[in-house]
């Protein structure tokens, strides 16, 4: 997969607390990039900027060009940290990739064909559990998202994340205590819907800042 969206970033010194805070009174966005072997360099992202890419999904599972220092570097979204009560931005992190080291992300998952679906023309509803997929591949093989086909399930259905078909080169990522997730279940209008698990507590619970 190529690059298909930029990032104007610069570098930054200043460390803690109180120079993010004076970053994002000027309308940037503290962060950092790591990885591929080298020194992890802290960064300044232009708020405005940063937040018109989240607005597509495919900034999310997609290799980004970030731009620093006169240089251009490829990337993938790592971590985003919102404000819990204002919508700021409050922290990025970036991912430096090799094209021969695998790299472990967080893909959307499309669900596609619901209304052909026997199970649903049978009255039924479907419950997205999974709205994501953690998966492992090279950089070329990631995929903008994961399809989940509908056409075929039946009413009583509970799709689990092994039965899902993934992109040639690309690998579930799987969770001890958790090594199944479902994904999906086709019911009845009136039964129980299956609730997502909950793995880890929201990032950025709470008011307090990141750490630098």
């Amino acid at each position: 997969m190529s690059a298909n969206f930029e990032i104007n970033a610069q570098s930054r010194s200043d460390s803690g607390k109180g120079a993010s805070r004076r970053l994002r009174r000027s309308g940037l966005v503290p962060g950092i990039v790591y990885g591929a072997h080298k020194d992890p360099t802290m960064i300044s992202v232009p708020h405005n900027e940063l937040v018109h890419s989240l607005a597509n999904e495919g900034f999310y599972a997609n290799l980004l060009n970030l731009k620093l220092g006169g240089k251009t570097e490829q990337v993938v979204l790592k971590d985003l940290q919102r404000h819990p009560a204002k919508p700021f931005l409050l922290h990025v992190d970036f991912q430096r990739i090799q094209a021969d080291e695998k790299i472990r992300l967080h893909v959307p998952i499309h669900f596609i064909n619901e209304s052909a679906s026997p199970g649903i023309k049978a009255g039924g509803q479907a419950s997205h559990v999974m709205s994501d997929m953690e998966i492992t591949c090279l950089p070329k093989d990631l995929p903008e998202f994961i399809e989940v086909d509908l056409t075929n399930l039946e009413m009583g259905t509970i799709l689990h994340a092994s039965e899902v078909k993934l992109p040639d080169g690309v690998d579930l990522i799987t969770h001890e205590g958790n090594e199944d997730p479902i994904v999906l279940t086709i019911h009845t209008a009136h039964a129980t819907e299956v609730e997502p698990r909950e793995e880890e507590e929201e990032a950025g619970e709470g008011d307090e800042e990141p750490a630098e």
